[in-house]
């Protein structure tokens, strides 16, 4: 069995539920999509409906094509759609993919949610898939999502400049971080110790 068919399976624990996106998500991902803030350091913004039909569309797009794997996230304790994370630049010849496309509503943030969204994602691609390595990137000026990184125990690598194209012209400075296999065990129990 592949890593295209494997990937994209339902994974949840207590707090959270990730399932593979499907148009049935479109209205209830958009009640939280709509929130300027979500989109400061995305590669694409989403600043209207025709924004996010686009949006939601190229989910559904490349989860078709087996480019990414699009989970769409709810937070168990309220029952409601919390974001969505995917599974993307999956290269299994070399057991490395990426966890990225990362984002979560306004009511979600500082709740655990991504704690327990990201162990459900390195749990399904270290324990099901066999990865050596998981990445993930972000923009060098997104301080939040690299204090959640390094939260999660994933390691900084570096940066590649002048990466690409954001919104408006700016050029990002990609910086990138991973969990490698070896190191899987310890950022697991890290990860279940933390306080809730």
């Amino acid at each position: 069995m592949t890593w295209a068919t494997k990937a994209p399976a339902v994974l949840e624990n207590d707090h959270v539920r990730l399932a593979p996106v499907t148009e049935d998500d479109r209205e209830g991902l958009h009640a939280v999509a709509m929130d300027p803030d979500i989109w400061r350091y995305f590669v694409s913004a989403v600043e209207s409906d025709e924004d996010y039909k686009v949006f939601f569309d190229t989910c559904l797009a490349d989860q078709a094509a087996g480019r990414r794997v699009v989970f769409i996230v709810t937070d168990k304790a309220s029952g409601r759609i919390a974001g969505s994370m995917s599974f993307g630049n999956m290269a299994e010849a070399d057991a490395r993919l990426e966890i990225g496309w990362s984002w979560l509503g306004r009511d979600f943030r500082g709740k655990g949610v991504n704690r327990w969204a990201k162990y459900l994602l390195l749990e399904h691609a270290f324990e099901q898939l066999g990865a050596e390595r998981v990445e993930f990137k972000t923009d060098i000026l997104n301080l939040q999502a690299r204090q959640g990184l390094r939260n999660i125990g994933a390691v900084e690598e570096g940066t590649l400049r002048s990466f690409n194209y954001m919104p408006g012209g700016r050029r990002r400075d990609a910086i990138f971080y991973s969990v490698l296999r070896g190191e899987w065990p310890k950022v697991k129990e890290h990860l279940l110790t933390l306080p809730v």
